[in-house]
């Protein structure tokens, strides 16, 4: 941690004094993990592809909130893995510890069943409406 940010957060175990002060909060985490993190890069990416894609197909408000949820949990995740391992990190250290590996592990398996699971539910709703359209695209 540089020494700029330790010292801005000097105060973090504080309760924030204002609402303001609590996003800013919330987007400095958002943020450290979309630098930080290659695979929070590579969801928001594909998630942003998904909704784009799902926009541009036409699909139904339903199924775009499905899919942005979806695209959303897995996000969710993987900002809870980062503050897992960072946690996991400060604990154990420079030392191996099987416990820490296991809760490293267990974590991002979490992230993976649900990024496995926001595939599926993506495919399942903007495969067929692509399909169509490159059916009629190329008729026969």
């Amino acid at each position: 941690m540089s020494p700029r940010s330790s010292k801005s957060r000097q105060f973090a175990w504080q309760i924030a004094p204002n609402l303001w002060l609590s996003f800013r909060y919330a987007w400095a985490g958002i943020s450290y993990a979309f630098r930080t993190q290659r695979n929070f890069r590579i969801h928001t990416v594909i998630a942003s592809l998904a909704v784009v894609l799902g926009v541009g197909l036409g699909v139904s408000f339903t199924e775009l909130a499905i899919v942005a949820l979806t695209c959303a949990l897995v996000m969710v995740l993987e900002l809870l893995n980062t503050a897992l391992e960072s946690v996991v990190d400060l604990t154990v250290q420079q030392n191996y510890h099987e416990l820490a590996k296991i809760a490293k592990d267990c974590a991002a398996g979490a992230v993976l069943v649900a990024a496995i699971a926001s595939i599926l539910v993506a495919s399942l709703i903007l495969v067929p409406p692509l399909f169509a359209l490159t059916l009629s695209l190329f008729p026969r």
